[in-house]
């Protein structure tokens, strides 16, 4: 039995990749900021399939906010499981900002870099002793770090920089045999800026005449998509970028 943490699992994409997880054996704690009762929802979808689920407050906006997760961790990772490490971590907590590049302010570019890299970085720093030897971490990116569509400057530029980030943590905990890749999402239908791929007809319609698949994506497709890294036969995958896109602008 493996155990995986992901954060932002109270809704959205999220919410996918922990029930995937769930589905293929797994246990799972998963994060919530503000919506406890989507999250609690969610631990007991997972639990009608007979794994086990926790659910823990995590605002990912401050490091200050670590350590007091951290200890709440280690006490659900007891109480529940009798263990005092976990498997797989995956870093999915984030925010949407859609603002053209000579628009955006410092105070939207702050907040994403804290929430979109600067947290990831510090809470898997945090975390580094209580995954086991051997497992995984997940970050997650975006297509539009390859591709560029108007007003995600900013948000593209932080998600590079997780890119980035997961070729040194893989580098640096390769020692530990510890995988580390990213995934990168293309076009999803839900509520990311405001819904606008899931609610305009004319935006969904263009993105899915770029994508090879014919369509944009929905949230299982990179639920499963994240799942499938954890699973023992992809333990060999290190340090990789995986595009879950369809096919965007091939």
């Amino acid at each position: 039995m493996k155990i995986a943490l992901v954060t932002g699992g109270s809704r959205g994409l999220g919410k996918s990749m922990s029930l995937h997880i769930a589905a293929k054996g797994n246990d799972v704690v998963l994060t919530y900021n503000r919506k406890k009762a989507e999250a609690e929802d969610v631990v007991k979808q997972i639990e009608k399939t007979g794994r086990k689920a926790a659910a823990l407050a995590l605002d990912v906006s401050g490091s200050k906010f670590f350590d007091g997760f951290v200890e709440k961790l280690k006490e659900v990772l007891q109480a529940k499981w009798k263990r005092d490490d976990f498997d797989f971590l995956v870093n999915n907590a984030g925010i949407g900002i859609h603002a053209p590049f000579a628009q955006t302010s410092e105070k939207q570019f702050d907040e994403l870099m804290n929430v979109q890299l600067k947290g990831p970085f510090f809470l898997t720093q945090k975390l580094l002793p209580l995954i086991k030897d051997g497992g995984r971490i997940v970050n997650l990116s975006t297509g539009l770090a390859r591709f560029t569509l108007p007003g995600y400057a900013a948000y593209a530029t932080v998600k590079g920089g997780i890119e980035v980030l997961t070729r040194y943590m893989a580098k640096e905990l390769g020692a530990r045999k510890i995988s580390v890749n990213v995934v990168a999402p293309g076009p999803i239908e839900n509520d990311f800026a405001g819904g606008v791929v899931r609610d305009n007809k004319e935006v969904n319609k263009f993105l899915a005449s770029q994508t090879t698949l014919g369509r944009v994506g929905l949230p299982d497709d990179i639920g499963g998509a994240v799942a499938s890294l954890l699973a023992d036969d992809n333990h060999w995958i290190t340090g990789q970028r995986i595009e879950a896109s369809g096919g965007m602008f091939l």
